[in-house]
């Protein structure tokens, strides 16, 4: 192959695929139009015709050109989209952290199933065929999915209960397999919840605890876990359901006929996600209540006590980029949040 002269000067694409055009024709490669047959085409003519075929044969070329591809991220929730905004930004700040920006360096395909747990499993199937390169469960029903979708894509959930007790690791220094991640253990401060909401309302002798029937790996042992304390000091134990949205105005209707005289709201994606709505009929109900996270507090909650959640998401944010990096799941112990926060509305 002879080798081009460095003193002449490089041809661009375009230039080199019209002269190639050129002699293509001539060399009769290319068959010549009806009006070159019989006799001579005219300059313009063929220079009009040939840029025609350029037009349309550069486009194609140029698509056939590989483009560099960004990691995808699939972020699985059994929450909506509709207030899930501040998880999302504390998740996307992590990212940051660990040098990726969502649309530049990395895409995230989200998947919402809008509090029907029994959706998730397909939208982790679907996560899966898209072929992304780590998914993010958000809460355990998503995380409990997301292992059952696939045993070979990372994953790195944000649970509130204990992951070896929920199977999703085996251990949390060695978790194993394909699973990681944060945990902040709200299912296990109800009893704390409840001496802090008895002190402050020592005449109650009648709480309410309001769960998700949906979500029992979290309600069974928030549960147990309140009703044991509850018996030590006394207090009977109201324990009240729902998991879709006309279900909370008959909790309330119950409380108030029951004369509860106060409400722990335990953690759950449902709940958390209805802050302003759950704050609003507390108040409507004159009833002193205690929530899991500070988001209900800057709503206008009483109080509330438990870890911060989007501390929990800036975590899994960075331990995902870690992954992107190189790092394996298996390796990476499960965090857990060992700080909690009493926040108090003064107002």
């Amino acid at each position: 192959m002879p080798l081009r002269d460095p003193k002449q000067p490089r041809r661009s694409k375009p230039v080199a695929m019209l002269q190639a055009m050129r002699c293509a024709v001539r060399n009769g490669s290319v068959s010549a139009s009806p009006r070159l047959q019989g006799g001579r085409m005219k300059r313009r003519e063929f220079i009009s015709t040939t840029c025609a075929s350029v037009l349309v044969t550069w486009p194609l070329l140029a698509s056939a050109q590989p483009r560099s591809a960004v990691p995808v991220i699939g972020f699985l929730s059994s929450r909506s989209a509709d207030g899930s905004g501040q998880i999302v930004s504390a998740f996307q700040r992590g990212l940051n952290e660990a040098g990726y920006v969502d649309g530049r360096s990395v895409a995230i395909e989200y998947r919402w199933a809008n509090f029907k747990n029994e959706r998730l499993l397909a939208l982790a199937a679907d996560l899966v065929g898209q072929h992304v390169s780590v998914i993010v469960a958000s809460a355990t029903p998503s995380a409990l999915a997301a292992k059952q979708a696939t045993s070979s894509i990372a994953i790195v959930f944000v649970t509130g209960v204990d992951p070896v007790a929920a199977d999703l690791v085996t251990s949390l220094n060695r978790p194993g397999a394909n699973l990681t991640g944060i945990s902040f253990l709200t299912n296990t401060i109800g009893s704390l919840q409840l001496q802090i909401l008895h002190e402050t309302v020592p005449t109650a002798k009648r709480i309410g605890l309001l769960v998700n029937p949906t979500n029992s790996v979290v309600s069974e042992p928030n549960v147990s876990d309140v009703e044991k304390a509850a018996a030590s000091l006394g207090i009977r134990i109201d324990v009240l359901k729902a998991s879709i949205e006309s279900e909370l105005d008959t909790v309330f209707a119950t409380l108030a006929q029951q004369r509860t005289g106060a409400l722990i709201v335990a953690s759950d994606a449902f709940f958390n996600n209805r802050t302003k709505q759950l704050v609003a009929l507390a108040a409507r109900n004159a009833l002193p209540a205690i929530y899991p996270l500070r988001e209900f507090v800057e709503g206008g909650g009483l109080m509330s006590y438990g870890t911060s959640i989007t501390e929990a998401y800036r975590q899994a944010g960075i331990y995902t980029g870690r992954i992107l990096k190189g790092a394996q799941p298996s390796e990476l112990p499960v965090m857990e949040s060992t700080k909690v926060e009493l926040v108090i509305n003064l107002v």
